[in-house]
């Protein structure tokens, strides 16, 4: 997995990235325990996440079968929540994300590539926001497709993009893409975690193309600086 992160930040070019990811006596092989995109600690963005005032007009279930508890938080320059991870596979059909291996596979996204093809689960960092409802309407808090988002877990940070809309009283959702560089099983039946996953989400932010990680790799790394300035 970690290797695997490296990996898409190289090949996207961001050759910063990739050396910010090396420790400091480096010869080619890599820290393990340095997996974080960016240079924003996940601890140092835990600290202004420790309270929730709330933004939503009720709670989020993290599955059909649990009770609503998840409120969605403001904060300056963002909005967040806390919950589990379920593993989305939707959007282009790929040799992981199918309807073999996904029985909720569904072969589009609800925002786009830039040339106008849906999103690739499988390559891509994604999140998914609750469909527009009476509890929230994302775009009212400046949320959009495309949008950059920090997802923390177990201490590593990994940028994605607003990339699908899921049902309006779940919360909770993640491409199979960034499960895997969390070191979360990315299987879309099997996989996910039920806790422990921290979702910060920069308003008024737009990735473009909303397909290069190492687009939001950058500007989430700069979101995330202005964050802790201003929380």
């Amino acid at each position: 997995m970690r290797t695997r992160t490296l990996t898409l930040a190289a090949a996207s070019g961001a050759a910063l990235l990739a050396t910010a990811l090396l420790p400091a006596n480096a010869s080619g092989t890599v820290n393990p325990r340095s997996a974080q995109e960016g240079s924003v600690s996940a601890a140092d963005l835990l600290a202004k996440v420790t309270s929730c005032s709330q933004i939503s007009n009720g709670k989020y279930k993290t599955d059909d079968e649990t009770s609503a508890t998840i409120p969605v938080c403001g904060k300056n320059g963002a909005v967040f929540w806390k919950a589990d991870m379920d593993i989305d596979c939707d959007g282009q059909v790929t040799s992981k994300c199918n309807g073999d291996t996904d029985p909720w596979f569904q072969d589009d996204t609800a925002f786009h590539q830039s040339d106008g093809k849906p999103l690739r689960a499988d390559s891509l960092p994604y999140v998914v926001v609750p469909s527009t409802s009476s509890i929230w309407k994302y775009t009212s808090s400046g949320i959009k497709g495309g949008g950059v988002v920090a997802v923390i877990y177990n201490n590593k940070v990994e940028y994605a993009v607003v990339g699908d809309t899921g049902p309006t009283k779940i919360i909770g959702e993640a491409s199979y893409a960034t499960a895997k560089a969390l070191g979360i099983d990315p299987d879309p039946e099997t996989g996910g975690t039920d806790s422990g996953v921290t979702y910060i989400l920069f308003k008024n932010s737009q990735v473009s193309p909303i397909e290069s990680h190492s687009a939001a790799v950058s500007l989430g790394d700069s979101l995330a600086k202005q964050f802790i300035q201003n929380n």
